[in-house]
This record gives structure tokens, C-alpha cells and sequence, in this order.
């Protein structure tokens, strides 16, 4: 038995064509009295794609049976980019140090977890990011970003750690930006090709679900 995970990327080209977003589940009771009842049945969202509908051509189409087969179907999981929602700022926006809010300081805590907030007048939801791109992280301290060399960033967890000397003091703000890729794998241990299909303009469906990694 395995739930293990590699650590490359889906063919970019095709993960930006794709289509799919954040998944919930929700149980809705009818009341008697007409009104409703609303169980939320998981904490967080878990996103849910269809990749075939980013293949354009027969050398996509390739890229995405090689991977699959390095993958060992659904095996193994890897790195999915969000083709909307892969950054801590809005689409068309610039990272900032200053975009999340990722913990407040206490003069001893080393390490913080990267998260993304969605939010607006009516609520809002966190979600832990976990597969944060190297080299794309930037950290702030109370309004002032810090050189890379005062912390250390974990690609596979997602967590900023502050070397020693330069751990947030008490009360301070940490905020971070970053972009992330989505850890997912194949929801299907078969792909069908049918090139007859493929030239009148029929897709196969190739869906990925995100996985806890």
C-alpha cells in the first residue's frame, strides 16, 4: 500500500486549458415547515479538475499519457496548477510579501504554515497551502520584508521557518506571498484514445482530484 507523491508538475500547457474548480458537500434537509437545514459534511473544499479539455493537439495528448504512465495511474500524486487560482493575490495581480496573513509572532515560534484567505462582507475560509513554488515566496515581519536568507521554505509542506536570530517578536504581524501548485492525482486508472474521436473534436475525459499531501 502507497499514498506517495511525486514531486513534478503536470504538463503546464494543458493544466491552463483545463477545466474544474473548488468542490463541497453540503447535506440539505427539507423541513416540514419549508425551510431547510444545512450540514456542512466536509471542513474544507477539495478541488476536482477535467484535464482533457486543456489537450489542443496530439503532441498534448502524449505529454499526458507519458505522465500518466510515470504516475502509475493513480498511484501516485503530483503537482496540479490551478489554471485561475494559483497565487496569493487576485488574478492579474502583482505578489506581494504583504498579500496573506500567516501567523503573529511570539519571540520562540520558528515556523508558520502558508495559508490563503478568501473572504468578503459575508465570511470567509482559510485554506493550508502546501505545495508553495520554489523560489516564488516572500515574507514580511510587521510591514517589513525580510531577505531570503532569514527563513527557509518547505516545498512539500508549505511551511516558512525563520532562522535563528530572526524569529517574529511578540505580537508582530507575518504575512506572505507566494504562488502554489494544487496536490492531486488521477481519479481514474484509465485513459481512452481513440484518435478517430480526437480528430472530429471528442475529448477523453482525464479527471484529477486534490488529495491531502
Amino acid at each position: 500500500m502507497t499514498s506517495g507523491f511525486h514531486d513534478v508538475r503536470f504538463p503546464l500547457r494543458v493544466a491552463l486549458g483545463s477545466s474544474g474548480g473548488p468542490v463541497r458537500r453540503t447535506d440539505i434537509v427539507n423541513l416540514s415547515n419549508g425551510r431547510e437545514q444545512r450540514n456542512q459534511r466536509w471542513r474544507d473544499s477539495r478541488r476536482s479538475y477535467d484535464a482533457g479539455s486543456g489537450i489542443r493537439s496530439l503532441a498534448d495528448l502524449y505529454a499526458v499519457l507519458e505522465f500518466f504512465e510515470a504516475r502509475r495511474g493513480q498511484l501516485y500524486g503530483f503537482r496540479f496548477r490551478d489554471p485561475v487560482d494559483w497565487a496569493s493575490c487576485a488574478p492579474g495581480g502583482m505578489i506581494s510579501a504583504l498579500d496573506q496573513p500567516i501567523g503573529g509572532g511570539d519571540g520562540e515560534t520558528a515556523a508558520f504554515q502558508l495559508t490563503k484567505t478568501y473572504r468578503d462582507a459575508g465570511g470567509s475560509w482559510t485554506r493550508q497551502i502546501t505545495r508553495p513554488v520554489a523560489g516564488t515566496v516572500q515574507v514580511a515581519v510587521d510591514g517589513v520584508v525580510m531577505p531570503a536568507a532569514a527563513y527557509a521554505v518547505d516545498p512539500a509542506g508549505g511551511f516558512v521557518t525563520f532562522a535563528e536570530g530572526h524569529l517574529p517578536a511578540a505580537g508582530a504581524q507575518v504575512r506572505a506571498g507566494f504562488e502554489f501548485d494544487v496536490p492531486v492525482r488521477f481519479d481514474t486508472d484509465r485513459i481512452d484514445v481513440n484518435l478517430a474521436h480526437f480528430d472530429a473534436g471528442r475529448i477523453p475525459s482525464i479527471p484529477l482530484t486534490e488529495i491531502l499531501a
